[in-house]
């Protein structure tokens, strides 16, 4: 078997398709390994897979899918989904060195619809000691610089806590001395940190878990075609440095290269126009399987809800000229203390929802001529505790963010409306309408901290709404926020065993596409954290155990 494309999907599919027997050979177009879930938080939205509680059940899942996702496009693979995730899960726990654990709170993105929850649902990775990779840990697709400290040490989720409370809390700054003095050793014979958590740490276990059972992983390489041998599809066409040549796949082609984020005809052709400049999602993502599969006669498709997943984001250039991408999925528009406005000054929206939701708003018509750019807009207190986009909290120097264009300041709020080209007096109002309502903790514009996903991106400490507290310290700060993709949501369409299907809805023998090259199966909706990569896994699962002749 071959498979195309080393990110959460493909290194799956190799896994179990190993694990089963086979032989595979993962081919990936780039030097790391790992694709944007390297980048990414790493959730896996899993129901029924890993709930100490018991409290859930396929039923109530099945219900608020149906909730959440309001179309009968895409319901029979999403009961395939909810059907084959605890057995997949239960597969990579035991036959790889994948190890998920449930979140004990993390509630659905609409906590109010109809069999939502707030536990359960979520797995995360266990975090990853990289020093068992040994030399294969430069294969691993480092994070985000701006999601690490002090050029390479990745914090999990629950210890960024103890980082915001290293000045107030005798336990927390025992633990935050822990990790620095951790970090240090790691530092003296590895390039980063080797404690490697969220998006990361799934990565590497994956690696180690195709290190265990030797499969080769070529890197670098480009796929020209596929070709068929009689009925099937049987090899895969290379181009290296001596030219074209063809490597059988008698058993199976995985095609799971990330989708399109970064291709500019794909972008034009289904996404929105006000969506089509800036993408959250690796470089490499650029269609390859997608046209590789439209080639050999796969139907591509979009989701009826939506084309993309989507999160709002900033960006500039540093001063090495790299260009910054900050998705701004979870780390501060929920926080007490900041604001999102349209180009008038106004709010246009609750914060505190999650990221696609966010960005759907920004694309709403009544919305898309004014509100993108939006603007952030906090105070002094809010950055220096919180931090805003890139710029991370208890940061001193502000200068470089400033210079880049990334930051504005204003000594008053009305300062600050003109450097960022909004009315002032409606900047004011705006502003004061909201420290209103934030001094007796209910948000009378858009209800912001209004349920229980809300309030867990909030701050528990913040009382009595742990996602308002007032603006009012000056200097004032702002950044802008636009529409970018944190992954496609069109693809290939496929059956419930992910065989790539045919116009005429006819499974091509020997074709699978799974992970982003795979249509929607939640059709563009985004019900919850991890509904890209649960899915990437779960029929990444199925898509290997059907090559492999195993029933599901």
């Amino acid at each position: 078997m071959v498979v195309l494309g080393a990110g959460a999907a493909g290194m799956a599919a190799a896994c179990v398709a190993a694990a089963e027997g086979l032989r595979v050979l993962l081919l990936e177009k780039s030097a790391h390994v790992g694709g944007t879930t390297a980048i990414s938080g790493g959730m896996v939205w899993a129901p029924n897979s890993l709930d100490p509680s018991g409290s859930d059940s396929p039923e109530q899942a099945a219900a608020y899918l149906d909730a959440t996702v309001p179309t009968a496009a895409g319901r029979d693979l999403r009961e395939a989904y909810l059907a084959a995730a605890p057995r997949a899960i239960a597969y990579l726990q035991q036959h790889t060195e994948v190890r998920l654990q449930p979140v004990p709170l993390y509630p659905d993105y609409y906590p109010e619809a109809r069999g939502a929850t707030s536990h359960g649902r979520v797995l995360e990775p266990v975090p990853y000691d990289a020093r068992r990779l040994g030399a294969a840990f430069e294969m691993v697709r480092p994070p985000l610089p701006e999601f690490t400290l002090f050029g390479g040490m990745m914090i999990a989720r629950p210890d960024i806590a103890h980082f915001r409370s290293v000045f107030r809390s005798p336990k927390s700054a025992f633990k935050v001395a822990r990790l620095l003095a951790a970090y240090a050793m790691q530092r003296l014979a590895h390039h980063r940190g080797t404690e490697l958590v969220l998006g990361n740490a799934l990565v590497a276990r994956l690696l180690q878990s195709l290190l265990d059972r030797s499969v080769p992983i070529r890197r670098n390489v480009e796929v020209v075609r596929l070709e068929r041998r009689g009925d099937r599809i049987g090899a895969v066409v290379v181009r290296d440095g001596s030219g074209e040549r063809a490597i059988e796949a008698r058993r199976a082609v995985i095609l799971a290269t990330g989708g399109f984020s970064h291709d500019a005809k794909l972008r034009e052709q289904f996404l929105p126009a006000p969506a089509r400049a800036l993408s959250a999602a690796v470089g490499g993502a650029t269609g390859d399987g997608l046209r590789l599969g439209a080639a050999t006669g796969g139907r591509l498709t979009r989701g009826e809800l939506g084309t993309a997943y989507w999160s709002p984001v900033s960006h500039y250039r540093d001063r090495r000229g790299r260009h910054v991408v900050f998705p701004h999925t979870v780390t501060d528009r929920a926080k007490p203390g900041v604001i999102a406005v349209n180009a008038e000054g106004r709010r246009f929206t609750n914060e505190a929802v999650s990221y696609h939701q966010f960005v759907t708003e920004m694309l709403r018509e009544a919305n898309a001529g004014s509100a993108i750019p939006a603007r952030l807009i906090c105070d002094k207190r809010f950055l220096w505790k919180y931090g805003l986009g890139a710029i991370k909290p208890m940061t001193l120097r502000q200068k470089p963010y400033l210079a880049a264009g990334y930051l504005s300041q204003g000594a008053t709020l009305s300062d600050l409306a003109r450097v960022i080209s909004v009315d002032p007096a409606e900047l004011k109002a705006t502003v004061e309408r909201y420290n209103h309502d934030a001094g007796v903790g209910v948000d009378s514009e858009f209800g912001r901290g209004g349920d229980v996903y809300q309030r867990f991106l909030g701050d528990s400490d913040n009382q009595p709404n742990p996602c308002m507290a007032p603006i009012e310290t000056p200097p004032f700060y702002s950044i802008a926020l636009y529409p970018a993709d944190l992954g496609t949501a069109c693809g290939l369409a496929t059956n419930s065993r992910a065989q790539v299907l045919t116009e005429d809805g006819r499974p091509i023998a020997g074709l699978y596409a799974c992970g982003n090259d795979m249509n929607s199966i939640m059709q563009g909706a985004y019900p919850g954290p991890g509904i890209t990569i649960g899915p990437a896994l779960v029929f990444a699962f199925l898509a290997a155990m059907h090559a492999a002749g195993v029933e599901n």
